[in-house]
């Protein structure tokens, strides 16, 4: 691997599983563009692929308890589906309109939530298995379906304690998923799995530096960053060829 490969892999991942540790999404959506400067889009998914199964295997055991569990299993067939269909575009197609379509989707969303919906707590599940076929999809192809996921999750848990480990749960749910999917395919190798080991302290200062954070930020602030991550992730997925 070229040093300046190595360099962007190593910030890609430690801003990604940054943002990832603090709000329980928004890993691939952060770490995908830069990862895109250096390399194609089928390397920066089996990366990200095996950086989200380490991050599964620390952050599901710490909050286990915190996981709302039915709404993980709702959305488990649909994960599954969703996922394999993606990774299948990612193989065969150039699916660069459907990303610019999950942008535009999402920026309506943000918009829809900030000026539209009222504060309640009325739970809209009603099209949890649409949310999450489609993040399951989005998943496969981009690892950026945690916007759609955030659509069902934040709807129907109570707290941001819960949401956020919802998602987490959620993240782990994709990756036990994708990654056997990935391997299957060939887009994910032994040679990935050899060079993500070298980024592994990069992952680690994240994962702790974000669980540092999370503890000192309120409930508020965690709402306001979601939905700020949600804006910037749409524009990117906009702008980005």
């Amino acid at each position: 691997m070229a040093l300046s490969v190595f360099l962007v892999l190593v910030l890609a991942v430690f801003l990604g599983f940054f943002i990832q540790t603090v709000v329980g999404f928004a890993g691939a959506l952060v770490a995908l563009p830069i990862l895109l400067i250096v390399m194609n889009l089928q390397d920066a998914i089996a990366y990200l692929a095996l950086f989200y199964l380490y991050s599964s295997a620390i952050l599901v055991v710490k909050e286990w308890k915190n996981i709302d569990k039915p709404v993980l299993l709702k959305l488990t067939i649909a994960t599954i589906i969703g996922v394999t269909l993606g990774i299948w575009i990612l193989q065969y197609g150039k699916p660069l309109v459907l990303k610019k379509m999950l942008g535009a989707f999402i920026l309506l969303y943000v918009i829809y939530t900030m000026f539209f919906v009222k504060a309640t707590n009325e739970r809209k599940t009603r099209f949890s298995f649409v949310f999450g076929l489609a993040g399951g999809f989005f998943s496969g192809l981009f690892s950026t379906g945690g916007p759609l996921y955030v659509m069902v999750v934040k709807n129907t848990v109570v707290d941001m304690r819960t949401f956020r480990a919802t998602m987490i749960g959620v993240l782990g749910l994709i990756t036990i998923t994708r990654v056997p999917i990935l391997y299957a395919q060939n887009i994910l190798t032994h040679n990935h799995f050899y060079n993500s080991l070298f980024i592994v302290p990069s992952f680690l200062l994240a994962t702790f530096l974000g669980k540092s954070l999370y503890s000192k930020l309120n409930e508020d602030v965690l709402k306001n960053i979601v939905l700020c991550l949600l804006f910037i992730s749409g524009v990117v997925l906009l702008i980005k060829n």
